[in-house]
């Protein structure tokens, strides 16, 4: 222990030691250093930023309308419905031809990114009110229409253990949906390139069931199962 009168301590009302200062100053570079390097892991995966050039390039081409954005978290791939055009025909999941064109544009990109992050396919719709016999309401229908996106990928050779799929409905405008340009823009589908993965699990390996003991002269379980429904197909 260091005397309280050791003039390397700092006493009550009194100021702190000369390099108390530089060591603080030190910390706090320190500090602000890891926050950087946290918040630009994603830009630092040269899979992501080589996806985010060749999107940007399609996108600046015309190829397809949207945006691309990378952060702390992952990639955020937007696309957005363009002319005449839709995703996905009104009130319906199932996506259209032109919807197919421009997932073939992205889907060696996004597979690429698939083998080591996970892609989770965001669907988003305008704030029109749905309720048909198949979705009660928009948040069903931005599900299912995100779920049509996952399936195509999965037949395309994605891995399901590296996609899944989230409908937002109205809730997440880019735009008021005050005219019909805004609200097609709101419908949309977003392709969240996650920056860590999910984590892997180990999976126990099935243990055989073992037949609970029974008093003698009495039939198993499964065997007064058997009985009893044999005995009810006769009683019909």
């Amino acid at each position: 222990m260091i005397p309280e009168d050791d003039p390397r301590v700092a006493q009550i009302g009194h100021p702190a030691p000369p390099w108390l200062i530089n060591y603080a100053d030190l910390m706090t570079e320190l500090v602000c250093f890891f926050i950087i390097l946290y918040a630009l892991s994603a830009a630092l995966n040269k899979d992501m930023q080589k996806a985010q050039q060749d999107i940007q390039e399609m996108i600046k081409d015309g190829k397809m309308s949207g945006q691309v954005k990378m952060d702390k978290e992952g990639m955020r791939i937007t696309l957005e419905e363009q002319g005449q055009f839709s995703f996905f025909e009104s009130g319906r999941s199932e996506i259209t031809g032109d919807m197919s064109s421009k997932l073939e544009k992205i889907a060696d990109t996004l597979k690429t990114l698939s083998l080591k992050h996970d892609i989770i396919v965001e669907g988003h719709t305008d704030n029109i009110p749905i309720a048909t016999r198949q979705f009660a309401s928009n948040w069903e229908l931005s599900s299912a229409r995100a779920t049509s996106v996952v399936k195509y990928f999965l037949g395309r050779g994605f891995s399901p253990k590296r996609m899944a799929s989230v409908g937002y409905g109205e809730f997440h405008p880019i735009a008021p949906n005050d005219n019909e340009e805004n609200r097609r823009r709101n419908r949309r589908v977003v392709f969240f390139v996650k920056n860590t993965p999910y984590p892997e699990t180990a999976q126990a390996p099935p243990s055989a069931a073992v037949p609970a003991a029974v008093p003698d002269g009495q039939p198993a379980p499964e065997q007064a199962a058997e009985e009893e429904g044999a005995a009810e197909g006769t009683d019909r």
